[in-house]
């Protein structure tokens, strides 16, 4: 992997995948970003404005950890597609008032995008959080929208809940482009802010192409997707308040790991409320599967009948240290019929053989480890305050459940 030292950002062009280092000191002075920009140094919008006293935005700089349960950004390398989530992030503002004004540069720049007037749009560049120090790595140069998303569903407002607390947050989606293996020159990054009408003349011939064709103009970069087996690690990584709750699910259920099942259809149709009308198998007549249900997918209207896809779910609340395995995946995918897809829900994690069969072999499981518990809780506000009362409200309708 190709990696800039920390002395050699300021004349640094910019090349996908590479590693920028961050500094020594322990402090924000050891921040790359603000080494490879003339932009601050904390905040996951960093906005560079024209020099021109204009104050419209030369370029802006995306930085994601990748890592925030709540507010999980994503890159999909197969299509390019780019999620990033605004700045609203706590409840107690209102969504455009926001200390980096974030959210209000996303409104303007689609705005800009579905107009059809693209010579004030600034280029996007995209870095993530590697885990290693303050080291970044450029993920690429990154245009709003996307070819095959419709306007009006590429910036959505959602409603989020955090302590009781109702807010909204944008939803963003860009698209990565493809430079054809070539750097982002640093003649065009000064150019930007310095002499902006002039830099469409040295941009690279994709950035070109959309400011002249709009979104359909969009070349994404698009990798091949390579099989990767999540590590025992990745499927149980919580924070504290996650792991807190996760960890009161097992001391709940470990005398009664049928009880468990039940909470796996809350916290499944909780994740995804297209999961519907789930039956849960009678435990004396489990055939491995612990409760059949459906998916259900509508067109959003009211004439025409929702399709409704058959799944069946397996449970399994484990303690950290005991993965599911060949033998309890292979029962699973045994009672999978045509048409059908199983998910597979645990308090652990899936080992690394059992994953690996289940991605190589191609088959329709789809895995809800201890991460992704810790998650759905959280979007739902349920926390280690409240999650032993949310567990005994389960087991209250639990009579209920299966009587329906």
């Amino acid at each position: 992997m190709v990696e800039v030292a920390f002395e050699d950002l300021q004349n640094a062009d910019l090349q996908i995948g590479c590693v920028y280092k961050g500094g020594m000191a322990p402090n924000l002075s050891s921040d790359p970003l603000s080494h490879l920009f003339p932009c601050g140094n904390a905040g996951g919008f960093r906005r560079v404005n024209r020099r021109d006293g204009s104050r419209l935005p030369a370029y802006v700089i995306l930085y994601t950890s990748m890592e925030e349960l709540e507010w999980p950004d994503f890159l999909d390398e197969k299509t390019g597609v780019f999620r990033y989530y605004g700045d609203n992030r706590k409840p107690g503002n209102d969504m455009r008032n926001t200390k980096k004004k974030g959210n209000l540069l996303l409104e303007e720049v689609f705005e800009l995008l579905n107009s059809n007037n693209l010579e004030d749009m600034p280029p996007f560049f995209v870095f993530k959080k590697t885990g290693n120090g303050r080291d970044i790595q450029f993920l690429g140069l990154a245009a709003p929208g996307n070819n095959n998303i419709s306007p009006g569903r590429d910036l959505v407002a959602l409603w989020c809940s955090l302590n009781d607390q109702k807010f909204q947050n944008y939803e963003a989606y860009f698209t990565i482009l493809d430079t054809k293996g070539k750097g982002i020159s640093r003649d065009w990054i000064k150019s930007l802010s310095e002499n902006h009408s002039a830099s469409i003349d040295i941009a690279p011939d994709v950035w070109k192409k959309f400011i002249s064709q709009g979104r359909d103009g969009i070349e994404a970069l698009k990798a091949p997707k390579i099989i990767h087996i999540p590590s025992k690690y990745d499927q149980l990584q919580c924070d504290d308040e996650g792991k807190k709750c996760v960890d009161a699910i097992r001391k709940h259920y470990k005398d009664n790991p049928y009880g468990f099942e039940l909470c796996a259809i809350d916290l499944l149709m909780k994740m995804d409320n297209h999961f519907v009308n789930f039956n849960l198998t009678r435990s004396w007549r489990d055939g491995g599967r612990d409760a059949i249900g459906y998916y259900s997918i509508n067109s959003g209207g009211k004439v025409n009948a929702p399709l409704k896809i058959d799944c069946a779910l397996e449970a399994k609340c484990y303690s950290e240290n005991g993965g599911v395995g060949v033998k309890q995946m292979s029962r699973l995918i045994s009672r999978i019929r045509y048409r059908q897809f199983g998910v597979l829900i645990t308090t652990s994690y899936v080992d690394s053989q059992a994953y690996q069969e289940v991605v190589e072999d191609g088959h329709p499981i789809l895995v809800v480890s201890a991460t992704d518990i810790a998650r759905i809780l959280k979007v739902n506000s349920i926390t280690s305050e409240d999650i032993d009362e949310y567990l005994s409200d389960i087991d209250g309708k639990r009579k209920e459940w299966e009587e329906n």
